[in-house]
């Protein structure tokens, strides 16, 4: 006796559910050899008023103080990137972006940020860092989705951590820590 359509269909159809799960385990569908993991270490150095700003506000909502924890304010940044917390140790680049307070009771912003490197050996070479910092945290860790030059299909995360910061002068150094794939 032959075995019924529905039963065959429903078979394949499992079979199919099966495989596409088995297949789908995480990694990266196409491994490449020779993957390499890097640990880069530098300092931006951020200061949020006066002439020598590198962050400007770009806007907020309505009626509603524009800051980090006002819910909907947008930034823009363009720190130099050292080699050490000190503002004369060597610049090897600026971290651009755009950072939006993201969060209703102003907890988090949303980062989306470049790390353009202008000199040293990764000169013309970019990192893209994107995520959620949480601001009430020294201790932040943000995801590395894109790279290019040296570091084209990179992957990896990003830790941030205050290591100064002045608020009579609006200065803060935050250590950036990447973790990179190649």
């Amino acid at each position: 006796m032959a075995p019924s359509t529905k039963f065959t269909s429903f078979t394949t159809f499992l079979l199919i559910i099966t495989i596409l799960v088995s297949e789908s385990n995480g990694n990266d569908p196409l491994p490449r050899p020779n993957q390499s993991e890097t640990t880069l270490v530098f300092y931006l150095h951020d200061v949020t008023t006066g002439p020598n700003a590198t962050v400007a506000t770009v806007i907020g909502l309505k009626g509603k103080v524009w800051s980090y924890i006002t819910f909907g304010t947008i930034f823009v940044v363009d720190d130099p990137v050292h080699l050490s917390p000190s503002v004369s140790s060597t610049q090897v680049g600026r971290a651009q972006g755009i950072l939006t307070a993201s969060a209703l009771d102003g907890s988090n912003v949303n980062v989306i940020l470049s790390v353009v490197f202008n000199n040293l050996e990764y000169s013309g070479s970019t990192i893209e860092i994107q995520g959620i910092s949480r601001q009430r945290e020294n201790y932040r860790e943000l995801s590395i989705v894109s790279g290019t030059g040296k570091f084209r299909f990179a992957r990896g995360f990003a830790s941030l951590e205050t290591s100064f910061y002045d608020a009579s002068t609006s200065r803060s150094v935050i250590r950036l820590t990447l973790n990179v794939i190649l």
